[in-house]
């Protein structure tokens, strides 16, 4: 079957679409407002795809599919037309940037019959395959506590050079960065934030008075890892507002508690987690192929090597080989029906605890209550987007 696709955005991540054409995806349309962009998109998917300025502009009946790797704050407003036309959508994450929105994408999915996916894609790299098949194999009994640390080293150039800077478009680094970490927390864990409380400050990005309206150019322009201490970079952002030192304090919906912290001015960038349950806990050391994943579980003192190790696999960075797996997925899903690791609910509770989160640290960390989703809609996606009786 060929699935007909548009790419609505072409951006950083528009590139991650190419994976469908290894499960009969055809990509027949781009979409973006900057007419530049249009050479980028016949580059990446061919002369022959159509260009629309506008994903207004965009014929349903003459698609299949939708990958929308547009800016975050426009997620919803593009993917809920599509939804409700019955097109299937692949919403690169977050979800969007207030728990409205993203109840909107929903609800969108719910009405509309068009099938609704999120690529966070961590839950297919080998780092967390491989912390969750430890859990599942009950090497550290009962899962009771997560701590992860997230050292966003290249975060001057990812995060303080464009849109991202800008909570009117992010709506803050602890959501547009974290919902990754906080979706891989909720998969260990089981559960979803129930109540969170978070901290962070705006310390060093904002110091640098040399600003550059980047507009023309795109983040592989100007990446390098010569652009170090943080403070001597350049050509940041106009507009920077949002935090670059955060952390959360969540409390899930079964009991577990975790933790969260990011950093965007650290020399190295990686994560680590750090899952502690009844009988053990188990931990990474690296997050791409390289590192080793590495768990206690007897009794004893400082212990660097633990009882057990096991070789993380996947690519150096481990994006590439999980947005091979996370697009593969989404297409099996719109041909067959297949089940998929990943969760619009999930995609919606990590919007949800970072949003939540993000108020909680402007307002003087006071705690939150996560909003529920309502129950006729975590019972639709609970059944894999199938009607009651389907």
């Amino acid at each position: 079957m060929t699935i007909r696709i548009a790419v609505i955005g072409i951006g950083a991540r528009a590139h991650i679409a190419q994976h469908a054409r290894a499960h009969g995806g055809e990509i027949v349309a781009a979409v973006d407002p900057d007419p530049t962009r249009e050479g980028a998109a016949r580059d990446l998917f061919g002369e022959d795809i159509r260009w629309h300025a506008q994903a207004a502009d965009l014929d349903p009946s003459a698609i299949d599919a939708a990958f929308l790797t547009c800016p975050d704050h426009t997620h919803a407003q593009v993917a809920i037309p599509l939804l409700r036309a019955g097109v299937g959508v692949f919403v690169e994450k977050p979800l969007d940037i207030t728990t409205a929105a993203a109840d909107a994408v929903l609800e969108a999915a719910f009405s509309g019959g068009g099938k609704l996916y999120i690529g966070h894609n961590m839950r297919h790299m080998a780092l967390v395959r491989g912390l969750k098949q430890v859990i599942d194999r009950g090497e550290i009994g009962e899962v009771k506590a997560i701590w992860c640390r997230h050292f966003v080293g290249h975060g001057g150039d990812y995060y303080f050079k464009d849109w991202h800077a800008e909570r009117e478009k992010t709506g803050g680094l602890l959501l547009q960065k974290g919902a990754h970490d906080i979706d891989v927390m909720h998969y260990l864990a089981g559960g979803y934030t129930a109540r969170v409380a978070g901290m962070g400050q705006l310390g060093v990005y904002n110091q640098i008075a040399h600003r550059r309206d980047n507009s023309d150019r795109r983040m592989r322009q100007w990446f390098s890892l010569a652009n170090w201490p943080p403070l001597s970079q350049r050509d940041l952002n106009p507009v920077i507002d949002v935090e670059d030192l955060s952390a959360a304090l969540l409390q899930f919906d079964n009991g577990v508690q975790a933790t969260y912290s990011q950093c965007h001015y650290t020399p190295d960038y990686w994560r680590n987690y750090t899952v502690i349950g009844t009988a053990g806990r188990v931990e990474n050391f690296g997050d791409g192929a390289g590192g080793v994943i590495r768990v206690w579980n007897q009794r004893g003192g400082y212990r660097p090597s633990g009882d057990a190790e096991y070789p993380i696999g996947g690519d150096d960075a481990g994006h590439h080989e999980a947005d091979v797996l996370t697009v593969g997925e989404f297409c099996q899903f719109l041909t067959d029906d297949a089940p998929t690791e990943t969760s619009p609910v999930a995609a919606r509770y990590a919007v949800a605890a970072a949003a939540e989160a993000t108020a909680s640290l402007r307002a003087g960390s006071t705690p939150r209550d996560v909003p529920p989703l309502r129950a006729e809609l975590a019972d639709y996606f609970a059944r894999g987007q199938q009607r009651s009786g389907a």
